[in-house]
């Protein structure tokens, strides 16, 4: 443990509750599902990404096998285009959600094409401002979510392919050391969107997934290189963001709300998801009930139906598929606490 006292004990009416709220966001969630498309109707494509990480984690959490045919359709119905598209960090959400499916049911298919992807990613590395992959296959920006999604990704597989563990492992020290002397980890602890022209931070906006995704890969690397100052540095950008980007009740927010487009509205729940990861690894009392305290408001605020909107701190019209899987992160990161 790195920082703080051992996280209290929930009583076991809290921790139902919370559980039954995420089997009925779940349920919500389903019917947006597509069953011809393996998609969620909508949101867009990485948005699916992320709707299968959410149901893979739901069943391992619970032990439930209820939504493995719909997380099986989904990669049948979409795996004829290997999960590659024109953007790298698109591929990055897919490599994660396949890796979580392998851990999850230990089904090879699945790491077979989180690999597929990750070789694909490695090809938008090249030595423009130092290194780092790009955003686009068109190379027009080097931004701090393709980045970080590779160095996720590659931390992963370093775990689950033990005869590439060193190349993995390599790419994702590689990974970081780019990132952390890019200067996109601003002054105040919070990683901005990308870097100008000149390879410079361009202190664009501080979305709450790009706090989100290095926490889950410096965990990640952490374990393999069994290095805790990366742990030390997740922290440090955890704590920036939860000081920075929550209310007065802890209650996080996202900038654009409650218009956040078809993008923004998933982040704080990936942010949430991969605080969770790190609290895991090194447990933080501060950190437990941030996570409580998002998911009981996110319970409190639902709609009649079981809906989650962009917005927890109350309840908001600007409700998808895409709101209902951020909520579920924040509150699957909850109940796992609980266990």
């Amino acid at each position: 443990m790195l920082l703080g006292a051992a996280p209290a004990v929930r009583s076991d009416d809290a921790c139902a509750a919370v559980s039954a709220c995420a089997k009925s966001g779940i349920e919500a969630l389903q019917g947006w599902y597509n069953q011809d498309t393996g998609q969620w109707r909508t949101t867009n494509w990485w948005n699916a990404a992320n709707a299968t990480t959410v149901l893979v984690r739901y069943s391992k959490l619970t032990g439930s096998a209820d939504l493995k045919a719909a997380i099986e359709n989904t990669f049948a119905r979409n795996s004829g285009g290997k999960f590659l598209n024109q953007y790298y960090d698109d591929e990055g959400w897919w490599a994660l959600a396949w890796i979580d499916a392998y851990e999850w049911s230990h089904e090879g298919r699945y790491l077979e094409m989180a690999q597929q992807i990750f070789d694909d990613m490695s090809k938008g590395w090249d030595d423009t401002c130092g290194g780092g992959i790009w955003w686009r296959k068109d190379k027009r920006y080097k931004n701090a979510i393709a980045n970080e999604l590779f160095l996720s990704v590659a931390a992963r597989l370093a775990a689950d392919v033990p005869d590439r563990r060193k190349e993995y492992r390599d790419w994702a020290e590689r990974e970081w050391r780019w990132f952390d002397a890019s200067g996109m980890i601003n002054e105040e602890g919070l990683v901005n969107d990308g870097l100008d022209n000149s390879c410079k931070n361009n202190h664009r906006n501080t979305w709450t997934y790009n706090q989100g995704v290095i926490l889950g890969g410096l965990t990640a690397l952490a374990a393999q290189s069994k290095d805790e100052g990366l742990l030390k540095r997740a922290q440090g950008i955890a704590a920036a963001a939860i000081s920075h980007l929550s209310d007065a009740e802890g209650i996080l927010h996202e900038k654009c709300e409650p218009n956040c487009g078809a993008d923004g509205v998933q982040f704080k729940g990936i942010f949430v998801r991969n605080l969770a990861v790190l609290n895991a690894a090194a447990p933080s009392e501060k950190v437990a009930k941030f996570m409580d305290a998002n998911a009981r408001r996110i319970c409190k605020v639902q709609t009649e139906d079981h809906r989650f909107s962009v917005t927890w701190s109350q309840a908001s019209e600007a409700i998808t598929a895409a709101t209902q899987v951020s909520a579920l992160d924040a509150i699957l990161a909850a109940a796992g606490a609980c266990k």
